[in-house]
């Protein structure tokens, strides 16, 4: 007998085993079960004449082979002998049908003699067409009508045959049923080849625990866990089949939260740093000084930021707000918070363009308060410090020991504050600035750097708005809050799409708006997807951190050859400044700098502006081959502008036709600034495991039957019983199982407690 622990090799055999571990990571009898089909085919399809089925699509045909033509391949050198061997091909055609039906087998030797003309037999595959002929490759076969009833074919189907117990006269019974599920399957592995191991391990399988109480299924009207995972893979009747992917969707909810519940909890057992908020520090200074008044949803979140770093218990929240919502003052004064308790914050940002940027921009608006142990310092300042991978080892040297001294009071800086060699000297709270660009063992390693005993609050921030149902399932050990205000005097932004296909002058148009608000004394943006022809990010259609764009479309212009034409064309009476990542970090400095200065008219850059880039003065933004971006990206690009007090002008150009896919995706982004609507677009425009992303052991996070768009309800049925059930029992085993795919580095470990 078999349980979810075991690992396959003992259940089906070592060669199956490390065919599914190989091509689908599947190594224990709990994989295997997990692996559930992507559809159902309606019992055997057999092609009548004239039908005609999509590419791709699993068929079974059952008919006598009509022709066979036999070819030989490529000599192949095998290892064992040292010698090259000769392979034969064999292509087969069944009955006589129109369109004609093809199969063909490689390193068919051995089935030349078996599959002649006349024979009977069952062939089973995905669907493939050349000139006008359907073909299978490689496909499952059984032959129906063999000498001596032996059984002769794949092993996938003779094991299923030989399980029924059918005879030759019934062979092809044993496939008579309503349905057959069809598995995520590729070449070397097949639909009918999982079909079989899951058919044998079903066979063996000891009745599986429950891990949910059986109040929970009473009042969610669930089936339970043993008949679900048997049921998904061998129930005839739609209803069973139902019934089991409604209990499985629960799973799937339940073993998130589960995960995200470890690490949440995990987190309330440690010691936080108390810092109590006082009428005479830093934040009370930087109130006073202030030149702006704050909005009334950064006062909210202030008030809640205040009380949580006020409490011995480690604060863990995201600030979310739409680009240009203040989140970074919000952050200084916590920050300050903890620095006037005689703590150092740590400020992680993913790139160093932002890091600067966040340096400069802290240090101006603290004034003398940030100018400790310097001529015109105020007498309670502190001391900003910036620390980045560029730069120099007598730099680094200087930064490192200022941070391990605690004269620097916050110090920013990019991945160059992970390694050991960075010591702090009372680390009280990490922010990290545009958190979906970092994982949660980063953050974690930055918190690690605290004194013993400690755990830092956390504070991250995303301006890339995200739906509440992502937020509950992918950051869902961290409480949130929204910042939707914008600050006073903020102007708006208006997109406009241009399709070139359609409308190929309004390019011209385009650029002459640009020359006319240089003139007027502004500046503008001009974006490209790709660096030069050697830049592989974007060239086929795929936007970045997994923002799939399903329109390739035509190749994309490069930010070289746009700088190099605009340059000598239509923008060549203005100063052009280009920027991309494969600049120094000094070069990048340098342009950025000088179109702060007002000493660039327009920017030919890629997406290293996406984030915390802040030049009021820019009021345009040209996007070029706007269909390669995502929706989020695109509202991300476009938070570069509307940053001073004059109205702005985005302008996505595409080549795509107006009626494709990225049409749709660019008219939406251009019809509203709400990221938080866009955010919801791009969910269902993306498949669940790009929004996740990996589990913690480096592996995609993949969803097969809960829907973040669709199941609020659900997800939040999970998260409260999880919370509840957690507090009670928290080494769970069941539960622990069933989070094992979404946080373990060792799923093996964890199953073996179920």
């Amino acid at each position: 007998m078999a349980k979810l622990t075991d690992r396959l090799d003992f259940v089906i055999g070592k060669k199956s085993a490390d065919l599914l571990e190989e091509h689908f990571g599947i190594v224990t009898v709990n994989d295997l079960l997990r692996h559930y089909p992507r559809k159902y085919s309606d019992g055997l399809t057999v092609l009548q004449e004239g039908e005609e089925l999509e590419e791709g699509e699993h068929v079974t045909f059952v008919d006598e082979i009509s022709a066979t033509h036999v070819g030989d391949m490529k000599p192949q050198f095998d290892k064992k002998t040292k010698k090259y061997r000769s392979r034969k091909w064999l292509r087969v055609t069944l009955g006589d049908r129109k369109p004609e039906v093809t199969a063909t087998f490689f390193n068919a030797d051995w089935m030349i003699e078996k599959l002649k003309k006349g024979t009977r037999l069952m062939l089973s595959g995905e669907v493939g067409y050349f000139r006008r002929t359907l073909q299978l490759t490689h496909p499952a076969f059984l032959v129906l009508n063999a000498p001596g009833g032996k059984q002769i074919g794949t092993k996938s189907l003779t094991t299923i045959a030989s399980a029924s117990g059918a005879t030759d006269d019934d062979l092809f019974k044993a496939f008579e049923r309503e349905f057959f599920p069809i598995y995520p399957a590729d070449s070397k592995v097949q639909s009918w080849d999982i079909y079989a191991c899951v058919r044998q391990v079903l066979d063996v399988l000891d009745p599986i625990d429950e891990p949910l109480p059986e109040s929970f299924l009473r009042e969610h009207d669930l089936i339970g866990e043993d008949e679900a995972l048997r049921a998904v893979h061998t129930a005839e009747k739609v209803v069973e089949r139902d019934a089991a992917i409604a209990r499985l969707t629960y799973d799937e909810a339940l073993g998130l939260q589960w995960a995200l519940a470890q690490r949440r909890f995990g987190e309330l057992s440690a010691a936080g740093p108390v810092a109590v908020t006082t009428d005479d520090g830093l934040v009370a200074a930087m109130r006073h000084q202030m030149p702006f008044e704050l909005t009334e949803g950064q006062k909210e979140v202030l008030e809640v930021l205040n009380a949580e770093l006020a409490t011995s218990r480690p604060m863990n929240r995201m600030l979310q707000g739409e680009v240009g919502s203040g989140k970074t003052i919000v952050s200084v004064l916590a920050m300050l918070q903890m620095v006037d308790a005689g703590y150092q914050c740590a400020l992680l940002a993913p790139t160093e363009v932002l890091a600067a940027q966040h340096a400069s921009s802290i240090r101006d608006v603290l004034g003398p308060l940030a100018m400790a142990g310097q001529l015109g310092g105020a007498e309670k300042a502190t001391r900003i410090a910036l620390l980045t991978g560029s730069m120099s080892p007598q730099q680094k040297k200087q930064v490192r020991d200022e941070v391990a001294s605690g004269e620097a009071g916050i110090v920013i800086g990019t991945h160059a504050l992970l390694p050991d060699t960075v010591e702090f000297h009372r680390l009280g709270m990490v922010v990290v600035d545009e958190q979906h660009r970092f994982g949660v063992e980063q953050r974690d390693r930055l918190r690690a750097k605290a004194p013993e005993g400690v755990t830092p609050h956390l504070l991250v921030m995303t301006a890339t708005p995200i739906p509440r149902t992502v937020a509950l399932t992918h950051y869902g050990d961290l409480e949130t809050s929204i910042l939707r205000e914008l600050p006073r005097g903020r102007q708006p932004i208006t997109t406009n799409t241009i399709f070139l296909k359609e409308h190929p002058r309004w390019l011209d148009r385009a650029w002459q708006r640009i020359i006319e608000e240089v003139g007027a004394g502004r500046q503008a943006y001009v974006v490209a997807s790709r660096i030069d022809e050697d830049d592989k990010t974007q060239a086929k259609g795929k936007g970045k951190g997994g923002n799939q764009v399903k329109d390739a479309g035509p190749p994309a212009t490069t930010v070289v050859e746009l700088f190099e034409r605009l340059r000598g064309g239509p923008l060549s009476g203005l100063r052009l400044g280009l920027m991309h990542g494969r600049l120094s970090a000094d070069e990048k400095d340098a342009v950025m700098g000088a179109f702060r200065a007002g000493d660039i008219d327009v920017l030919i850059c890629t997406t290293v502006i996406e984030v915390g880039v802040d030049v009021p003065n820019a009021t345009v933004m040209l996007v070029m081959d706007g269909d390669r971006f995502g929706i989020s990206q695109l509202h991300q690009l476009r938070g570069r502008i509307g940053r001073g007090q004059h109205p702005s002008l985005c302008l996505l150009v595409t080549k795509m036709p107006e009626s494709s896919k990225a049409g749709e995706r660019l008219r939406a982004v251009a019809s509203t600034l709400d990221g938080f609507k866009l955010a919801d677009l791009d969910l269902v425009e993306r498949r669940e495991g790009d929004v996740l992303g990996y589990s913690q052991s480096g592996r995609p996070i993949t969803l097969r039957f809960l829907s973040l768009f669709e199941h609020l309800d659900l997800i939040l049925t999970a998260r409260d019983f999880c919370d509840a059930h957690y507090s009670r029992n928290p080494d769970d085993p069941g539960m622990a199982a069933l989070a094992a795919p979404f946080s373990d580095t060792d799923r093996i470990e964890y199953l073996e407690k179920a």
